[in-house]
């Protein structure tokens, strides 16, 4: 059977994450039921990592078997017209290999924290991004997330239901930058925890408020406890990036 690798973009808002579950519409089974009525048979979409509800993505990457060759251009327009008017988008379909697996193949994963810093309340970006009205200090909060960096235990910034069998990985490079009023957390790893950026982005802020200081997080991370993290951010403001492939 062909297989396809798929680039996809959507806004988390509406659904209760990537994951097909029973309590209400994911991302998952809006693509499926695009399959469903391009092919007119049931086609697992596997992604490249599950998104919790409200968390978009700009460039999640999933791969499909179909019963048979198509245009990728088809494809991608076709499925497209068939998910209407739910806000999930194919942007790219690629034939690939049939050992390409969108999850075990990948090799690294970028995501991107948007924080609004603030005092007016947000409008186009609303759901989009996280208002916090204090000041922050970008800076301090880019130097106490190079505590984060490396390969570490990182139990305090992983959710109590995440599923992992080892809280330890490693983690590539975290970068805090601020343009005008917003403020851009990016994460860089070959796999995340369940919950670990929002953990890092609430902790972090922290540290932009002058809660905390990096040494504030070198001690909860040292402390390997969930009850030792700040507070978790919120899902509005994480997006999915991309996903890096050899």
């Amino acid at each position: 059977m062909p297989r396809y690798k798929l680039t996809i973009e959507y806004d988390g808002s509406p659904f209760v994450g990537w994951q097909a579950q029973t309590n209400g519409n994911s991302v998952q089974q809006v693509l499926e039921t695009g399959f469903k009525g391009f092919c007119g048979e049931d086609i697992k979409v596997h992604g490249a990592g599950r998104t919790d509800a409200g968390v978009h993505a700009l460039g999640q990457v999933a791969h499909v078997d179909l019963p048979r060759a198509v245009a990728c251009d088809t494809l991608r327009d076709a499925v497209n017209a068939h998910m209407r008017p739910h806000p999930v988008a194919i942007v790219e379909a690629e034939a690939v290999p049939e050992t390409f697996e969108a999850r075990f193949s990948a090799v690294k994963r970028h995501y991107m924290y948007r924080i609004v810093n603030r005092r007016a309340p947000l409008t186009l970006d609303k759901g989009q991004a996280w208002l916090v009205h204090k000041p922050l200090d970008a800076g301090a909060m880019h130097e106490a997330a190079q505590a984060l960096v490396g390969h570490h235990d990182f139990t305090t910034f992983r959710s109590v239901q995440c599923q992992a069998k080892s809280p330890v990985k490693t983690v590539d490079e975290i970068t805090v930058s601020r343009y005008a009023d917003e403020i851009e957390v990016i994460c860089r790893a070959r796999s995340f925890l369940h919950n670990q950026v929002r953990s890092f982005v609430g902790t972090l802020k922290m540290v932009g408020e002058g809660k905390w200081t990096r040494r504030s997080v070198e001690k909860a991370l040292a402390a390997a406890d969930r009850s030792a993290c700040g507070p978790v951010a919120p899902p509005d403001g994480l997006y999915l990036l991309q996903v890096d492939y050899e």
